[in-house]
């Protein structure tokens, strides 16, 4: 009895143990089940969730969508374009046709109906506003006299300069003026254009060159040919610049009448238009300039030499009291005082549809303070800027010389101060 006693608790122990070892077997396989299970989990979750899936096809589509829009935009904006072009023309045209009676009347105003009425139709849009000139609109022959260039001799030019530049200056003015005149310009001279007086002047025995001025003297010699005003002239080849290489509006084969030719040389002084002038003239450019200088002995000018109609050559030379002289002369021409003042003009080149607008070299024809009866100015290099008028000032005739002014403005700024210091006289 005693030794099953003790035989019973060993058992019970024995058991408790083996219970115990097969518990924790389970138990260790039943974590390393659980671990496996989660991670093939987690992996299959990251590989294939819906919400994963969605949110990488949504980008995908996100960028194709914007990779479409910048290959398409060009197109977009082009095709936008075109409708708003088409839209602006339809407005157009919709404007154009409800457009006021007021225009439509103006517009039929007149309608020629003959070739007649077309071309007094056509003369009356292209004559000018203050000049009137008559053209015939036929194309002129080919002139009979060709021009030749003139070159004159380096020495002389030279020696012109240097007595320009080494000779003292020399004023003398009226004892009658208030204050004491001072101008910017190298030889000047203001006389009353009635009486003679010399009420200003500097370095006015020296004979220098005078470029453009020239054409004053070019329009005298043609208008005392008698020629006829309406006769058309051609632009030729002959009349191209070859001395100094100058531009011109004018350009070869424009047809234009002598009196428009003589209107451009002297409102904004032409050389293609002077030339033509005097290869026109009666014998020819020789017999032009020839003219020019019988001309130039009959009023006194003993130191001036013409060598062209231009200017451009440096030969052509007067002093300030011989400008004054041509100046009086050539205000006793009704069509140089109208011409060489016309502010600007518009002219039909060859045709009705090619308009250009000339204007004058001497803007102080357009200002009111200004009664101006002659003008003309003129430049080349050797010459300087030069400016000759024949103004009224306080009601009496006066002509002003400016040579060789420095600057694109000092002989406008000359002419004004010679102006203030004339007003500034006591009456009587």
């Amino acid at each position: 009895m005693k030794k099953s006693t003790t035989l019973l608790p060993s058992l019970l122990l024995g058991l408790a143990i083996a219970l115990s070892n097969s518990g924790y077997a389970e138990a260790k396989e039943m974590d390393s089940n659980s671990k496996h299970v989660t991670t093939h989990s987690s992996k299959s979750t990251a590989k294939h969730s819906p919400a994963t899936k969605k949110v990488v096809v949504k980008n995908k589509k996100s960028v194709k969508a914007k990779s479409e829009k910048i290959a398409t935009a060009p197109k977009d904006v082009k095709k936008s374009k075109t409708v708003a072009k088409s839209k602006k023309s339809k407005a157009d045209s919709r404007i154009a046709k409800n457009s006021p009676k007021t225009e439509k009347a103006t517009a039929h105003k007149f309608k020629p109906s003959t070739k007649i009425e077309r071309e007094a139709q056509r003369k009356d849009r292209t004559r000018e506003k203050l000049a009137k000139i008559s053209r015939t609109g036929k194309v002129s022959q080919v002139a009979k006299y060709a021009a030749k260039p003139i070159i004159i001799a380096a020495a002389p030019i030279a020696a012109i300069a240097s007595t320009r530049l080494n000779k003292p200056v020399s004023i003398q003015q009226s004892s009658n003026t208030p204050f004491a005149l001072s101008v910017e310009s190298r030889a000047a001279l203001v006389m009353n254009a009635v009486t003679g007086e010399v009420l200003y002047a500097k370095n006015t025995e020296q004979a220098l060159p005078i470029a453009s001025i020239t054409k004053l003297m070019t329009v005298m010699v043609v208008l005392d040919a008698a020629q006829a005003l309406d006769e058309p002239i051609t632009i030729t080849d002959d009349d191209v610049d070859r001395m100094r290489n100058t531009t011109s509006r004018l350009k070869v084969g424009t047809v234009l009448s002598r009196a428009e030719l003589m209107l451009l040389a002297l409102m904004s002084s032409e050389n293609r238009a002077a030339h033509a002038l005097a290869r026109n003239y009666v014998g020819g450019t020789p017999a032009a300039i020839a003219a020019m200088n019988r001309k130039a002995n009959s009023l006194g000018m003993a130191n001036s030499r013409f060598f062209d109609a231009t200017g451009l050559s440096s030969g052509n030379v007067a002093t300030p009291k011989e400008l004054a002289s041509m100046v009086k002369a050539s205000t006793t021409y009704p069509l140089i005082r109208r011409f060489s003042t016309t502010p600007e003009h518009a002219l039909a080149i060859n045709s009705s549809t090619n308009i250009q607008q000339f204007h004058n070299t001497n803007y102080l024809v357009k200002s009111p303070d200004w009664e101006i009866g002659v003008s003309k100015t003129g430049f080349i290099n050797e010459a300087g800027k030069c400016l000759v008028m024949q103004a009224k000032i306080k009601q009496t005739p006066v002509v002003i010389v400016l040579m060789d002014s420095m600057g694109k403005y000092t002989r406008i700024g000359d002419a004004q101060r010679v102006k203030k210091w004339l007003e500034a006289v006591p009456a009587g």
